[in-house]
């Protein structure tokens, strides 16, 4: 599955939560759900790189030092946990998701508030 119709139809899912769940004044877990979807992302992304060289020339294209970048492919630990590394957050960082066309479900939240 490429990661565009991942994204794709997880905006189709979220909106529809949004749209479903937004009359809710409990904004605690908002934040929380947000940052749950774009650490999913990144272990989606370490996944379909699969191999330690295109993780190394990925990061190293994103901007990741090449020392992390190194030691953060050839790393043993799980892709759950390497979603969460200074290396895959500085190379995969919010603003990129965005530009790839990731909906924040914290702005959908908002918008359905009432507050824009």
């Amino acid at each position: 599955m490429s990661m565009a119709y991942r994204l794709y139809k997880l905006g189709e899912y979220l909106r529809g939560w949004a749209g479903y769940f937004g009359i809710s004044q409990y904004s605690r877990p908002v934040p929380v759900i947000d940052d749950w979807i774009r650490r999913r992302l990144r272990m989606c992304y370490w996944k379909q790189w699969r191999y330690v060289r295109t993780k190394v020339r990925h990061l190293l294209a994103l901007g990741t030092y090449k020392r992390q970048a190194l030691l953060t492919a050839i790393s043993s630990k799980s892709d759950w946990r390497l979603s969460k590394i200074l290396a895959t957050h500085s190379g995969m960082t919010n603003g990129g998701l965005k530009q790839q066309g990731l909906i924040s479900f914290r702005d959908l939240w908002i918008k359905a508030q009432g507050y824009v």
